[in-house]
Parts: C-alpha cells; sequence; structure tokens
C-alpha cells in the first residue's frame, strides 16, 4: 500500500484539536506499518503558538517542506482573523491545491481555502458559529449545515474541531478501507460510526 505524505498547516493562534485529531488519526493509522508521514508545515517554520497557548515547533518551512499528498488547515482564530489576509499563506494553499491529492480543512480552515478561491461551485462546511459569515463572505460556495464534514472528491471540509477526527477517519476508509481505520479507532479509543 502507498504511504501518503500529508502536511498540516500550523500557524499562531490555531486551534489546537484542529491539528493534533487528524495528527492522531493519521498517524497511528496501519499501526506498524505506517501508512502515512504527518509532518507540521508553517510558513517560516520553527515555533508557533497554538491556541491558550501550547507550543508547537513546525517540522517544515514553506520553502523546505516536501511533497505533499495531502494538506490539512486547520482553522481558529489564527486562520479567520489573521491568516486569511495574509497573502504569502494564501498563495502556498493555491500553489499546493495543484499538487496535492487531497486537500482538506477543519473547522474554519475553511476560510483560507475559499480565500484562495479553490471551494467556489462545491458543497463545504465549517464550525457551525461560522457558516452564516462563510456564506455571507464567499457566495460562491455552497455551504451545507448539520454536518460533519463534506466530500467533494479531491476536496474536503469539515465542521468544528473535533469534526476533523471524523474527516480523518473517513479518509483512511477511501484510501485504505474500513478494517485499517477500525483497527485505528480502536487504538485511539475512539467511538466512531464508519461508512
Amino acid at each position: 500500500m502507498k504511504k501518503r505524505i500529508i502536511g498540516i498547516f500550523v500557524f499562531n493562534e490555531v486551534e489546537v484539536l484542529d491539528v493534533a485529531g487528524p495528527f492522531e488519526v493519521f498517524s497511528l493509522a496501519g499501526g506498524d506499518n505506517k501508512l502515512f508521514c504527518v509532518y507540521t508545515i508553517s510558513e517560516k517554520g520553527g515555533m508557533i503558538t497554538a491556541r491558550n497557548g501550547l507550543k508547537i515547533e513546525a517540522d517544515y518551512s514553506f520553502e523546505n517542506q516536501p511533497a505533499l499528498d495531502m494538506l490539512v488547515v486547520p482553522g481558529g482564530y489564527g486562520a479567520e482573523e489573521i491568516e486569511i489576509h495574509n497573502r504569502a499563506v494564501i498563495n502556498w494553499i493555491q500553489d499546493q491545491s495543484h499538487r496535492v491529492e487531497y486537500m482538506t480543512s477543519v473547522c474554519t480552515g475553511a476560510f483560507l481555502l475559499a480565500k484562495a478561491g479553490i471551494l467556489d461551485g462545491i458543497k463545504v462546511t465549517t464550525h457551525w458559529m461560522d457558516i452564516d459569515r462563510l456564506e455571507r463572505e464567499f457566495p460562491n460556495i455552497l455551504v451545507k449545515r448539520n454536518v460533519k464534514f463534506v466530500d467533494e472528491g479531491k476536496i474536503l471540509t469539515s465542521g468544528g474541531i473535533s469534526a476533523g477526527i471524523n474527516m480523518s477517519f473517513h479518509l483512511v476508509v477511501k484510501l485504505y478501507g474500513k478494517e485499517v481505520a477500525k483497527e485505528t479507532a480502536k487504538r485511539m479509543e475512539y467511538d466512531i460510526k464508519l461508512d
């Protein structure tokens, strides 16, 4: 089975579980025969401070990152209020969208994908508290409410915070099958219904 390389974008004021949830699912998938190499990437590398003060040292910067099969763009205050105005970040997301097999967002990471213009004309979701804003600011996207995640093929978006874990399990099923996902959930002691 092909091992895929996943990059998780990290930035100041990123929501912790938006990063840690997908990181945990993908890092554990396959057990000893890991199916994913999961790396954190920040704009300039080095340390960032996530929501509520958690420090995360990024594995790579935009300049030295490896080629990715999947990008996870988390949310949080840093996404919707800071990075959305960072042209270097938006350009990087646009560029990665042409290179990766899967482009994903968790929570308000959807705002960064929307700002990059890669959600136009497709169904998406985000944190329930931010859905009206997403719909108002980006009228060319089709917002879905009351769902954990939306799979539009190459692009997947999830609802808020813990919903990123559901989306991650969905991707494990999609790429490697239900049994791998079940074993991963068991290792995590995470209760999830897998379709």
